[in-house]
């Protein structure tokens, strides 16, 4: 929402200040300057980085204007299914979990919990980790070192992403001046033409450098600091499920486990003590 507006106000900022002052709005429509720079700036984008950042790039997009995948809802949602897994682990043993663990789709434990199971790679992140348990796995330690490098080789991949958005932002100011430069060319190749054409022809090429910085500085430049941000927030999905399995791990009671993932949460996302503790006391029976 904030994306959205954000656009448009730099947009009836930028344009309605060069019209105010008595500006020729046509002047600015120069398509061929603009597939220059953004012609350029993807095809830097497609050389500088591998066909997986690419995707990542262009799936992730929509983020800078839906915001992050989990809001305050899917962690009330984690929890309250983290803390029926530990509890039937503790009930029944770690053994227990197995058939939910290698069959997840069929699964009704994870069913009573629809935006957790619709997430297939959360899913399988904590499900990997869960089959761990029932072979026998005990040391919270050295599973803790197994889970942070996944999820930092997980990290370095959305960092990447966001990364070649903001190249591509940085590229824009420099590209915008190769289109005016080749403005500047075509210009001089009509030397002979009346001031008004010579007017026209110039105009056209300084909005080539007019539109790569703008493009740069006040759009591109913050999609991909909202994508960094976005992926940051994720980020706190996967940390939860780590802080209350290894607590689980060193034998706390489900209680406690889940109120180790909790305040591990920054304060947007967090629910409060009681909100979660009268939601887990309402979950339907296993």
């Amino acid at each position: 929402m904030f994306a959205i507006v954000g656009l448009v106000v730099t947009t009836l900022s930028v344009i309605g200040g060069y019209a105010l002052n008595g500006g020729h709005m046509g002047v600015l429509f120069q398509p061929l300057e603009w597939l220059i720079i953004f012609g350029a700036a993807v095809g830097s984008l497609l050389l500088g980085n591998p066909k997986l950042i690419i995707m990542g790039a262009v799936g992730n997009f929509a983020l800078v204007f839906k915001g992050p995948h989990h809001g305050r809802d899917a962690f009330v949602e984690l929890l309250s299914m983290l803390y029926s897994v530990f509890k039937l682990a503790k009930t029944k043993g770690d053994l227990a979990l197995e058939s939910h663990v290698e069959k997840p789709d069929e699964s009704p434990l994870f069913a009573k919990f629809p935006g957790f199971n619709g997430d297939h790679h959360i899913r399988t992140f904590l499900c990997d980790y869960l089959r761990l348990l029932t072979l026998g796995t005990s040391n919270a330690h050295e599973l803790e070192v197994v889970i942070d490098g996944e999820l930092e080789a997980h990290h370095k991949f959305y960092h990447e992403v966001s990364h070649a958005v903001n190249l591509m932002a940085d590229a824009m100011p420099a590209l915008g001046i190769v289109a005016a430069v080749l403005g500047v060319i075509h210009t001089m190749g009509s030397i002979t033409e009346p001031p008004e054409v010579l007017g026209h022809l110039i105009g056209a090429a300084l909005v080539g450098t007019f539109s790569g910085v703008l493009l740069s500085y006040a759009v591109f430049a913050p999609i991909a600091r909202n994508m960094q941000l976005c992926f940051d927030s994720d980020a706190y999905y996967h940390a939860a499920i780590k802080a209350g399995l290894l607590a689980h791990m060193q034998g706390y009671a489900p209680q406690v486990s889940i109120e180790f993932a909790r305040k591990i949460l920054p304060d947007e996302l967090r629910p409060t003590f009681q909100e979660l503790e009268e939601t887990v006391t309402n979950l339907p029976p296993d």
